[in-house]
């Protein structure tokens, strides 16, 4: 069955921050994951689908519920219940797999923590000696997108458990005593309309980046989302063709990115920067600063370079810092670098005064 045409992610006008930060977060999954705070009807989910669509297709255990390349951990291949490729992993013997496009997979506000982690069967466990589980969204994300749209308004203990996943790359299911662990490699998206309710500052912290959208403000650029959006719904297929160009040079940037990630090197000098930064604008603990460097290293792979400079400095700040700068009640998130900076000086300033 041939899929449905998507919106091509480089059509997308305007909204350069979030597809910046979608793109890091692809290229480095460590980062882990990004918060796109805004509101409504500015791309968020068209971006995450869009993005899906265009990165290179994995290789995968054919049906297997927990998204394993033939390579993955035999750990998992011990405890699954799927008998004949289990054998087949621990005998050492060849699995049949297949190749599919990058999933995104969508969890729903009312989301129970067994839906999201995966859940055992502790009578089968009790009766047979053995252990069976139900694998949940963390499972069925491996290797690919987690979006959460309206992450505000989700169970802070089921946000506390994404972060964990996200961070840690496993998803451990623990009941009465006995444990499961699978991996758990995903880009983690979160989305939310500040207008609804604000994260705590504690999950804040643990999203990666954090960019805040608004509608485009110029007619022009307004008048360009109309004539797109009414052209791919008019021809869908034409339209896409017309994009297609556009979106094979960003894959090919990508995996280049993906590979030169590894080498890329940054001057002490430049580490004594980022702490700056993180000092002068009070950021709490040290995660601010490692995932500024994380985001500089992986600006400076998308861009090419084997260094870090002052400009991926200054772009990873500006995606890194923002909303864990500590604030006072009621006081909006910064919303870019240049303000980072501001609240710097004033800090200083004031205590040199």
């Amino acid at each position: 069955m041939k899929p449905q045409p998507v919106f091509p992610f480089a059509a997308i006008v305007g909204q350069d921050k979030m597809k910046l930060a979608l793109i890091l977060n692809v290229i480095n999954p460590a980062l882990s994951g990004v918060l796109i705070r805004g509101e409504k009807g500015t791309a968020k989910s068209t971006a995450v689908r869009a993005l899906a669509r265009i990165l290179p297709a994995v290789e995968v255990v054919k049906d297997c519920p927990f998204q394993l390349a033939a390579g993955d951990p035999m750990g998992v291949c011990r405890e699954c219940s799927r008998v004949e490729c289990s054998r087949a992993v621990l005998n050492h013997e060849p699995v049949e797999t297949v190749e599919r496009g990058i999933r995104v997979v969508e969890l729903p506000v009312g989301a129970t923590e067994d839906r999201v982690v995966g859940s055992m069967d502790l009578e089968y466990a009790l009766k047979k000696g053995e252990k069976r589980v139900e694998p949940g969204l963390l499972a069925a994300a491996h290797r690919g997108i987690l979006y959460v749209d309206e992450v505000n308004l989700l169970d802070d203990h089921v946000v506390d458990v994404l972060l964990d996943s996200a961070a840690m790359a496993v998803n451990t299911i623990e009941r009465e005593g006995v444990s499961f662990s699978h991996p758990a490699r995903f880009t983690l998206v979160g989305t939310m309309n500040p207008e609804e309710g604000e994260l705590r500052p504690q999950l804040l912290d643990r999203f990666g980046l954090c960019v805040h959208i608004q509608g485009v403000r110029d007619a022009e650029s307004r008048v360009a989302v109309m004539e797109r959006r009414a052209e791919f719904e008019e021809a869908p297929e034409a339209f896409c063709e017309r994009w297609e160009a556009e979106s094979l040079a960003l894959v090919q940037r990508i995996r280049a990115a993906v590979e030169r990630y590894p080498s890329v090197e940054i001057d002490r000098a430049l580490l004594f920067d980022i702490a700056a930064y993180c000092l002068n604008v009070s950021v709490d603990g040290h995660r601010g600063d490692i995932v500024t460097l994380k985001a500089a290293k992986t600006l400076a792979a998308y861009h090419g370079r084997d260094r870090v400079t002052k400009t991926d400095i200054e772009t990873a700040a500006e995606l890194a810092l923002p909303h864990r700068i500590r604030r006072q009640p009621l006081q909006d998130i910064v919303v870019d670098v240049a303000e980072v900076r501001r609240r710097g000086q004033e800090r200083r300033a004031a205590g040199e005064g």
